[in-house]
């Protein structure tokens, strides 16, 4: 059992509480993303509908897999975080989730479907950049740009893919099938026919899964981001880890390093072509772009920390963070070398394999962790749903919302968001699921509002720099009165 002094104890109970804040708010403020369509189409009930779409929040979070939770935590590097003293720390976890929050609940507010994903990771690059400038530190160091482009890409792509996918399907459903009840509107408050009501309600429920799946995910990372800086020589690794997956992870290291040295002279070129090599002379407390030199030293560090060990509680803690930082530093160059386009397939699925293998003790969640998580999004989803749920069932077309618009919104939404999933990228639900609805409204020449448009267009682009200022000037400002 850990035992924890009462400051460290209030940090953790305090910081853990904001950030199921952060999902409590994210869980009411997308709900629309999953209900409006089932609602306006009258297939289901609203109060039926949220209590739906709560409990599929909370089965996609518990799971759904945490892979896009740790492409929020490699956003910024843990190792800077840690590396400041506990007060910076938690002054870095406190400004990034209050301003995720002030911003979700302002646009909640104000029937705005703008994006969760966005905010947060707006809220992460700036207390980044602003700590780096503090510091007096490079701002490529304050965060994981290679991380940053991947995720901006994703975020920007996924509304335009769900407008234009919304868009083709619902003009396939106009040619293939068009039986005139599909395509009228509701008729007071009379259910649609069985087959139709059924298809709505069962993309409802999908959304809502990969809604949890994806945006519950950002939760975990979030929090596993505060235990891991709160308490790192208890989340350093994960301490459930038997000795068969310790000797995986011992396994993979050395085959990496094996490979490595093999290798190096092109592995070193690869990570120089990146620009994001290191001095191989520069003194670290912790590295997290490594050179090849450093690669291979932390390799070698793994092999003696980790060869015979049973459990990861036989470490002195100390060792356990110097093994999480090694992990971080070997993994960080190879995925460097991942990027050459000419790597052999057969290198390429080795070394994939083995960074998997390799990263299992640093990437993981414990289960009262997603619990916890699942449970503040779920509850979260049943409150307060219906200033977005207006929004895009009203005041994105000009017409009323047909059941073919409805349905194939949905589908684009559930089926974009689900791939995300598979690849581990946090993108927009509300975005994909609001472009949706567009797409269809457009397809189906109902018309579309364009003052809203411009509203939701609005918030897309300002919410990410918007969120980077207000989390950089909040970590400023307390820097100033409380470090």
């Amino acid at each position: 059992m850990m035992e924890l002094d009462a400051q460290t104890f209030l940090f953790l109970i305090l910081s853990v509480g904001i950030a199921l804040g952060f999902e409590f708010i994210n869980g009411f403020h997308d709900t629309a993303n999953a209900v409006a369509t089932v609602i306006y189409t009258k297939s289901l009930k609203p109060r039926l509908a949220v209590v739906l779409s709560g409990c599929c929040n909370f089965l996609g979070v518990y799971i759904g897999g945490i892979a896009v939770a740790y492409a929020i935590v490699h956003l910024l590097p843990v190792d800077l975080l840690v590396s400041v003293n506990n007060s910076s720390g938690m002054i870095m976890i406190y400004a990034l989730l209050l301003a995720a929050m002030l911003w979700n609940f302002g646009t909640w507010y104000l029937g705005l479907p703008a994006s969760s994903s966005h905010t947060l990771i707006g809220s992460i690059i700036g207390v980044g950049l602003v700590h780096a400038l503090i510091e007096g530190m490079s701002v490529s160091t304050g965060v994981n740009w290679a991380k940053a482009f991947e995720v901006f890409l994703s975020l920007l792509i996924s509304p335009v893919l769900g407008f234009l996918s919304a868009w083709l399907l619902l003009k396939a459903l106009q040619r293939f099938a068009p039986d005139p009840t599909l395509h009228k509107a509701p008729e007071g408050e009379t259910p649609p026919p069985f087959w139709i009501r059924m298809l709505l309600v069962l993309t409802c429920t999908g959304v809502s899964f990969a809604h949890g799946s994806n945006d519950g995910q950002k939760g975990v990372g979030l929090i596993m981001l505060i235990l891991i800086g709160i308490l790192p020589a208890h989340y350093a690794l994960n301490q459930a880890s038997d000795q068969a997956e310790i000797n995986t992870c011992w396994a993979a290291a050395a085959n990496l390093q094996n490979y490595v040295n093999t290798h190096r002279e092109i592995v070193d070129q690869a990570i120089a072509k990146e620009d994001l090599s290191l001095l191989e002379n520069q003194e670290l407390e912790f590295p997290v772009n490594c050179g090849v030199q450093h690669a291979l030293d932390a390799a070698a560090n793994i092999a003696q920390k980790l060869g015979g060990l049973t459990s990861f509680s036989d470490l002195k803690d100390e060792d356990r963070w110097s093994v999480r930082t090694d992990i971080l530093c070997l993994a960080d160059a190879v995925t460097k070398f991942l990027k050459i386009g000419t790597l052999p397939t057969q290198d390429r699925d080795s070394l994939t394999t083995w960074l998997k293998q390799l990263r299992s003790p640093t990437e993981y969640a414990p289960d009262w962790v997603l619990i916890a998580v699942a449970t503040a999004l779920g509850l979260g989803t049943m409150i307060g749903w219906k200033r977005i749920v207006v929004t895009i069932g009203e005041k994105i077309g000009k017409t009323h919302m047909t059941y073919a618009q409805g349905a194939s919104a949905q589908a684009v939404a559930m089926a974009t968001i689900g791939l995300a999933d598979v690849m581990g990228l946090p993108v927009s639900t509300t975005h994909v699921l609001s472009s949706g609805v567009a797409g269809t409204m457009a397809a189906g020449k109902s018309g579309l509002q364009m003052s809203t448009l411009r509203s939701i267009a609005l918030a897309w682009v300002l919410t990410l720099p918007a969120a980077m200022i207000i989390a950089g000037g909040l970590y400023y400002l307390f820097h100033v009165f409380f470090s």
